[in-house]
């Protein structure tokens, strides 16, 4: 069970959230931004948590950006596996309630079962948890089979270069906060997410293909109208995984402008895209975040 748990949380980040360099062969150019006072400097870059082999990103003004920064800021910090693994069976488990599939519409049973036997998952292993972590287990264990690997993300190439550097390394919230927004979901919104997730299944590669064309063109507007697609059909959904969380993190970068210093915040890009960005949560509070362009 425990080999299988540690693979969901690949997918933790893909949906809120590499020492291994690929072969690079393709140029990217992703969004960063800069919010700048006399003595503060704080820049904002927006990651894709799993990436395929031959992209260059970490170079240009996303390297000397973070070259010259004193911090880097994470979304989470990621624990070692057995705290990350015991954090999800004490929230996820649920023993006595209904099972995973009980609790699934009669007409969507089959599909699911299909889907996490197809993605190398048995579905009873996950029957007594509750619904939202078969979800993010089902998107975890799909994307290697789409050539996304977890391993290039933007988040963990970061950190190796932190370390390297001797960078401090903070997170914008815990390990036990981003799975609490899960847990916390109401129990049918849990089920509708993992409906949606196998309804989407077959749309996943192409969805991603997508969002991360428009990650690597620099082009935030179109990364947000592509994210924004799901977003609008679960709403609550949305609202508890992205708007709610940006105006908290607006909240951190207003706090962290009172004190000198450079600091380079990295989080999921969707973060900075869209009317519910960091950006547009920043300029509320009369801070802008201006474009760097290279």
């Amino acid at each position: 069970m425990l080999k299988t748990l540690s693979r969901a949380f690949a997918a933790l980040a893909m949906l809120l959230a590499p020492a291994a360099h690929a072969q690079a062969s393709r140029d990217a150019d992703p969004a960063l931004w800069v919010v700048k006072d006399r003595d503060t400097t704080i820049y904002l870059f927006g990651t894709i948590h799993a990436l395929k082999p031959g992209l260059a990103w970490f170079d240009e003004a996303v390297r000397a950006a973070f070259d010259r920064s004193d911090q880097l800021m994470l979304e989470m910090v990621e624990p070692d596996a057995a705290t990350l693994q015991g954090l999800v069976v004490r929230m996820a488990l649920n023993p006595t309630g209904p099972t995973v599939t009980e609790q699934l519409p009669e007409d969507k049973r089959a599909a699911y079962t299909a889907a996490m036997t197809a993605a190398g998952i048995a579905p009873a292993m996950y029957d007594r948890f509750d619904p939202w972590l078969p979800a993010v287990a089902l998107t975890s264990a799909s994307l290697p089979k789409l050539g996304y690997d977890p391993n290039l993300g933007a988040e963990k190439t970061l950190t190796a270069a932190a370390n390297a550097a001797h960078k401090p390394i903070g997170g914008l919230e815990t390990a036990e906060q981003q799975l609490g927004y899960f847990d916390g979901l109401a129990p049918a919104l849990q089920v509708k997410y993992l409906v949606s997730t196998v309804d989407e299944l077959d749309q996943m590669g192409p969805q991603l293909d997508k969002m991360v064309g428009n990650w690597a063109a620099g082009d935030p507007d179109a990364l947000a109208a592509a994210m924004n697609e799901s977003v609008r059909e679960t709403p609550e959904l949305g609202k508890i995984l992205l708007s709610d969380r940006t105006a908290r993190w607006a909240d951190w970068i207003e706090k962290r402008m009172a004190d000198p210093g450079t600091v380079f915040i990295a989080v999921g890009a969707g973060h900075l895209a869209g009317p519910d960005s960091v950006q547009a949560f920043l300029a509320k509070r009369h801070i802008r975040a201006k474009r760097v362009r290279y």
